[in-house]
């Protein structure tokens, strides 16, 4: 492809996700400083420096994907890519490579306190353990599977959804069969076993405050109150409308918004619920090609699509208009999109075997217009309050106008 953000790993992705670095780097300093506490004030400011410089310049991406158990000898695999945002570039070659032989690892979650992925395989799904970097300027991040086998996951089938919510307290996965699952972490205390959730479940996600849990597959969408345990509200499709995907987010307003992508006839579109009423609040047109791939950016501010054409799009939330446009970022049709935790790298991931990060630059235009309307506002000012100060002027000497 040409493009140093944009690689081809050899392997169709169908998982990516951002590397929690800090807190994995935080959790291997807290083990050092158990051994050497009279180093710990020091180690502190170092990793605060670190932190500072070496995490806002490179960041590190997990991948999963493979050939599956065929024999075209694509090795199934959890790879680590590293992307440097001074120069724009994902490595050339995985950092790390985790082989797991016949079995695909297809979806993925990410622990958002640095514990681990859970990865699903055809039949079960699995934990695997970070190897913790010995510095944030050293390249030794790894990977390994966990001693820990979640017997509860094992022999389930296919699971096509998997979701942490925020504080990384509560697991949700859901499988092609429309079985939902839902767990205490890292317990594994299940308190939702729904075997007929949906016909079958594609997509899940939690609020942002972890009372709802939204599941999605088909037939209407169903959102979970995660305390009692109960379906709370069903979101109906409207015409020939087919949910795609959803995403809990906020809008400018700092209140909860679910979004829901949607196929038709016409193309895709990309809708809004109330999440007090449960009330379709808005539908947009936004594309004409099948979406297969959606996300949000951690701050509300993004929302991302992907297309089977491998196309990407970037809207601004507040109005659903097109930020960014790139065409063909990807061969094949994009599998996975996930924005950073600063919500200014967009990371895609494609079956054509390819990574891309996508900077979210800032929207220079808008801010040159704001400053030069601000300007024009003061300018105006000055000319009314000019005119009536002469006004006044005038009035007070009794002379006549002098226009």
């Amino acid at each position: 492809m040409g493009e140093e953000n944009c690689q081809q790993y050899r392997v169709p992705l169908y998982g990516a996700a951002w590397v929690p670095l800090k807190d994995l780097y935080n959790e291997n300093k807290r083990n050092q400083e158990e051994q050497q506490d009279d180093q710990k004030q020091q180690e502190e400011k170092e990793a605060e420096k670190s932190e500072s410089t070496e995490t806002k310049k490179n960041s590190w991406l997990v991948l999963s994907g493979g050939g599956g158990d065929t024999k075209s000898g694509i090795q199934n695999s959890i790879l680590i890519a590293q992307f440097d945002s001074t120069s724009n570039s994902l490595s050339r070659t995985p950092v790390e490579k985790h082989e797991t032989g016949c079995d695909l690892p297809y979806r993925m979650a990410v622990h958002p306190g640095g514990e681990g992925l859970i990865c699903s395989f055809p039949n079960s799904c699995r934990l695997f353990e970070w190897i913790a970097p010995t510095s944030m300027e050293t390249n030794d991040l790894g990977v390994r599977a966990s001693e820990t086998v979640l017997t509860q996951l094992e022999n389930v089938r296919q699971q096509l959804a998997l979701a942490f919510n925020k504080e990384g307290s509560v697991l949700a996965v859901g499988g092609e069969d429309g079985h939902l699952r839902v767990f205490k972490w890292p317990s594994m205390e299940i308190f939702i076993d729904v075997a007929d959730a949906h016909s079958t479940l594609k997509d899940l996600d939690f609020s942002l405050d972890g009372k709802f849990l939204v599941s999605l597959g088909g037939g209407p969408c169903r959102i979970w109150d995660v305390n009692s345990s109960a379906v709370v509200a069903t979101l109906q499709r409207e015409n020939d409308e087919v949910f795609t995907s959803c995403r809990f987010s906020i809008n400018s307003n700092s209140t909860q918004i679910l979004y829901i992508t949607a196929m038709r006839d016409r193309g895709g579109s990309i809708m809004s619920w109330n999440t007090s009423s449960w009330m379709r609040m808005s539908s947009k047109h936004v594309v004409r090609d099948p979406i297969c791939a959606f996300n949000v950016s951690p701050d509300g501010e993004y929302l991302a699509i992907g297309t089977i054409q491998g196309d990407l799009f970037i809207y601004k939330s507040t109005n659903i208009r097109v930020k960014s446009i790139i065409k063909k970022a990807h061969i094949g049709l994009v599998t996975v999109l996930k924005f950073s935790e600063d919500s200014r790298l967009l990371v895609s991931a494609s079956m054509d075997s390819s990574a891309r990060v996508t900077k979210i630059e800032e929207d220079k235009t808008h801010n040159g217009l704001s400053i030069l309307n601000f300007v024009l506002k003061g300018l105006w000012l000055i000319i009314f309050i000019a005119i009536f100060v002469i006004l006044a002027y005038c009035y007070t000497i009794n002379k006549p106008l002098p226009f």
